[in-house]
């Protein structure tokens, strides 16, 4: 069998592909390279006018699709309609009920600068016009007649109290009837003198004076409600006239918009009403009153803003789009649920919590309204109630502002009930395909709401085009970070390496965020070695660091072979042994390491035992894997007689779980060994799954098993001899390191492509298969020949033993 050459082991850059000195020399790269299918889904997805048309970006994190779709939807929506602005004032009839005002962009600034000006002059025009010399004779006028015509009762009753010799008196316990005599009102003295028919007439008199008194009395309250209704009158003539010229020249700035001509309306009918309150706040608050208002000097009145009656004419704009160009696009990296969908804030007041329109503060959905959000699914999902929200409010297409407790019916506490806002808004979530395929297993509502999946690939093909495009979208990188140019040995390096990072001579990586990891580290020791430009020695340096920084593990495991507390052998041969090879990944940091594996045999009843199933630490693809070895065993050896084996299989000093079928020809091998009694090469290590005909299956992580058992091997010191056995069909992954092609090229390392079971038991044993001749047995001397004489021998042995128990118990009984 041919071993692999130099020149498979790694594929190199033609460096006439890259037809620049650097990257300076490149155009940006706008679009995602060798991501058609994506693209050509969130094209639809962001243009299809109709309900649940949602988009679902899956695929790998490390794409960086998200800063790719927001740029993307940035471009496309600089062509579309800017939205408008989002206001919520006072409303005055129910002012726990927000009024929402949808104005054009641009407006809802200009609304609320105006507002803002207008209370100030409000407050001085109405103090002006009712400190006016006019108003204050008006005024006047109004308690003077109120007072003329409750004096005229009280002359009359006194000039007929006079005529009757009784005077009428205003004591501190009211008015009272006093007899007079010669003008001045008699004494008590003087009352005793009188005789008692005397007495009896003068209390007559007082009781008819008293009754008229009652009348008049009784008129005085209907009298004063008459004074204030004229006063309220002439008050709200004044406030007309003080906010009319004010009021006409807002409306006039918004005569276009039908809302805000309403809410000016209310405002004004809201001013008349309330005019006294307003002035009477431009009147200094003494003592306690004024310390609990917070003014720190008791002489000046209070400020528009802290007046709740001014306050309540303000416009709290939620969304301001007056610098907007097209639609907007919004990223939201903490969707919880107020960052979402808006809340409503309180402030400490008097002891109390008290709110307001002007604490309604705005939600990621309120700025994305009319054009797209962006939202990491994962993080949503880990918000506390945000997915069903997010649900909710793109089923109704309402966005309604409410704390979860009220959305839920966990509170029922009074606070405000915001309007609801038409919301218009395209929602790409961005995740892990297992995110998108558990949602729409698990949740109805999701293939309703997120119809487009738009599937990033995690690789391209590694074609001219592809790679051409790929050093243009490094230059991209390059600008968009400030990092130095790099050099085309350089850009030759990092494309090897993309192809590296998937494992495959003919892909190249679509995850960007690993090359813009490694151009900035590039960068970096470019910097240390004083480079204007990032040469292909930094690259590989920042290659070199990046797996010294992560080899802490790697090394201990190698230092534990080769002080042979693993034991792992590199020479000799050996019955029942042989070096498989695992990968290990510890955070992001994947390598590969040899581990022993032994089997041993006894008479039994064709049972192969995995020990790492028996003490649960085999996943179930790995135990899949030993049973189809003992299915290829029994097709091959045991199709006229039963299997009378027991064999054992073992990951010798495995203290984890062991999964995968990846060392299935592995065992294969080693079970064959310890049969056959034929010793297995210890200087080769074997990867590699099975199928039940025989045939060598591909694996995952294949450099990194090289690499691991080359490392070993080199440290002990390389014979000649040593070398791995592969699957042929992964000979298209192999982007070795330069040590292991180097190592081959000079015949130090020998790396085997394995198709079938039977190369591999040749290249290990040194010793034939072997093929059935016409009279269906196998050639002596051969693998087969000596596996098939085993079991034939194991099974006789069964039978005679079978035998024996049968005899020894027939005996048993006829003694008995």
């Amino acid at each position: 069998m041919k071993e692999l050459k130099p020149g498979e082991l790694y594929t190199e850059t033609p460096r006439d592909l890259l037809n620049f000195e650097t990257t300076d020399e490149l155009d940006e790269i706008e679009e995602m390279i060798g991501q058609d299918r994506a693209v050509s889904a969130i094209h639809f997805g962001i243009e299809m006018p109709r309900d649940g048309y949602n988009i679902f970006a899956l695929g790998p994190d490390e794409s960086d699709k998200r800063s790719w779709i927001e740029d993307f939807l940035k471009g496309h929506a600089i062509e579309n309609d800017v939205p408008g602005d989002i206001c919520y004032v006072n409303n005055f009839k129910e002012h726990y009920k927000p009024k929402v005002l949808l104005l054009p962009a641009g407006r809802g600034v200009e609304l609320r600068n105006r507002m803002e000006t207008f209370i100030d002059e409000v407050q001085v025009a109405l103090t002006t016009a009712f400190e006016s010399e006019e108003y204050q004779n008006r005024s006047q006028s109004l308690e003077e007649e109120f007072k003329e015509e409750q004096g005229e009762g009280f002359n009359e009753l006194s000039q007929k109290a006079q005529e009757q010799g009784l005077a009428l008196l205003r004591t501190p316990a009211g008015f009272t009837f006093a007899p007079i005599k010669e003008g001045d009102v008699m004494s008590s003295e003087e009352m005793q003198k009188l005789s008692e028919e005397e007495r009896n007439e003068l209390e007559e008199k007082i009781e008819s004076l008293q009754a008229e008194l009652q009348k008049i009395l009784r008129q005085m309250p209907g009298r004063q409600r008459k004074l204030r209704e004229k006063k309220k009158e002439l008050d709200h003539e004044f406030a007309e006239y003080a906010v009319k010229d004010l009021i006409d020249e807002t409306r006039q700035q918004f005569k276009d918009i039908e809302s805000v001509q309403n809410f000016l309306d209310e405002v004004r009918k809201d001013i008349v009403e309330h005019v006294q309150e307003i002035i009477s706040q431009q009147q200094p608050q003494q003592g306690i009153l004024g310390m609990l208002q917070g003014q720190g000097d008791q002489n000046q009145p209070t400020k528009p803003s802290e007046d709740p009656v001014l306050r309540s004419y303000r416009v709290n704009l939620l969304v301001d789009n007056s610098k907007q160009k097209g639609a907007p696009v919004v990223y939201e990296d903490n969707p919880n649920y107020t960052n979402l969908i808006g809340r409503v804030e309180y402030q400490a007041k008097f002891g109390a919590l008290t709110t307001d329109f002007m604490l309604i503060k705005t939600g990621a959905l309120h700025k994305a309204n009319g054009g797209y959000l962006i939202l990491d699914a994962r993080k949503v999902l880990m918000q506390p109630y945000v997915w069903e929200a997010l649900k909710r409010v793109l089923n109704s297409h309402k966005l309604r502002i409410e704390s979860p407790g009220e959305f839920y019916g966990m509170m029922s506490t009074v606070s405000l009930e915001p309007e609801p806002i038409d919301l218009d808004v395209k929602v790409i979530l961005v995740g892990q395909r297992q995110l998108y395929y558990l949602l729409s297993a698990y949740d109805p509502d999701f293939s309703e709401l997120f119809k487009v999946m738009a599937d990033f690939n995690d690789d391209m093909d590694r074609n001219p085009e592809n790679q051409q495009l790929y050093a243009r979208m490094i230059a991209s990188l390059i600008k968009n970070n400030d990092l130095k140019p790099v050099h085309r040995d350089g850009v030759a390096l990092l494309l090897e390496e993309s192809a590296r990072y998937v494992s495959d001579q003919e892909k190249l990586s679509a995850r960007y965020n690993h090359i813009l990891d490694l151009l900035r580290e590039s960068d970096y020791w470019a910097t240390q070695n004083k480079h204007r430009r990032i040469k292909r020695d930094d690259v590989q340096k920042a290659i070199d660091q990046r797996k010294w920084r992560s080899a802490r593990v790697r090394e201990q495991l190698q230092e534990n072979i080769l002080r042979k507390i693993i034991y792992i052998d590199t020479e000799g041969e050996k019955v029942g042994q042989i070096n498989g090879l695992s990968v290990l990944t510890i955070g992001d940091t994947m390598f590969g390491s040899p581990s022993r594996i032994t089997a041993r045999i006894e008479l039994g009843r064709g049972d192969v035992i995995n020990i790492e199933r028996e003490v649960k630490l085999s996943g179930p693809i790995h135990s899949k894997g030993v049973l189809i070895l003992k299915g290829f065993i029994g097709e091959r050896y045991a199709l006229n007689r039963p299997l009378s084996l027991s064999a054992s299989l073992v990951f010798e000093q495995s203290y984890g779980g062991v999964d995968g079928d990846s060392a299935s020809s592995t065992e294969l091998y080693v079970l064959l060994s310890a049969i056959a009694d034929i010793p297995i090469k210890q200087s080769f290590a074997v990867t590699g799954s099975i199928n039940q005909h025989g045939e060598i299956q591909p694996i995952g992580g294949v450099n990194e098993k090289i690499e691991g058992f080359f490392e070993i091997c080199k440290k002990r010191g390389l014979t000649g001899d040593q070398g791995v056995l592969i699957p042929h069909s992964n000979v298209k992954n192999l982007m070795l390191n330069h040590e292991v092609v180097q190592a081959v090229k000079k015949g130090q390392f020998h790396i085997y492509p394995v198709e079938h079971v039977d190369e591999g038991l040749e290249l290990l044993t040194g010793i034939p298969v072997g093929k059935r001749n016409k009279k269906g047995e196998y050639p002596a001397g051969t693998i087969n020949h000596k596996v098939e004489q085993r079991l034939i021998s194991m099974a006789e042995k069964r039978m005679r033993y079978t035998g024996l128990i049968t005899a020894d118990r027939k005996t048993d009984g006829h003694n008995e």
